[in-house]
């Protein structure tokens, strides 16, 4: 056997906050209940850990400096590219 149980309470809202909380229900098509029993499991959940900053660390390799090429210079660039094996 299951057994469900439900507590009845009383709480005291400030009366706009109410007035919203009750349009919000009516606009959406549910009760006023289900809006505060959704955002007190929104409230109580756990939340995420806060994740560290990502760090970009490319990583650094020693070449050679390119050789000079005016790269406005077309047949120049070409010339280069049919040298490089």
């Amino acid at each position: 056997m299951i057994w469900v149980t439900h507590m009845k309470t009383t709480i005291d809202l400030d009366d706009r906050l109410l007035e919203r909380a009750k349009r919000f229900a009516a606009n959406r098509g549910t009760t006023l209940r289900a809006v505060v029993e959704e955002a007190l499991r929104a409230r109580l959940a756990p939340r995420p850990r806060k994740q560290e900053k990502y760090h970009f660390a490319p990583p650094t390799v020693r070449g050679t400096q390119p050789p000079a090429v005016d790269v406005a210079d077309r047949d120049a660039l070409f010339d280069l590219l049919d040298e490089t094996p």
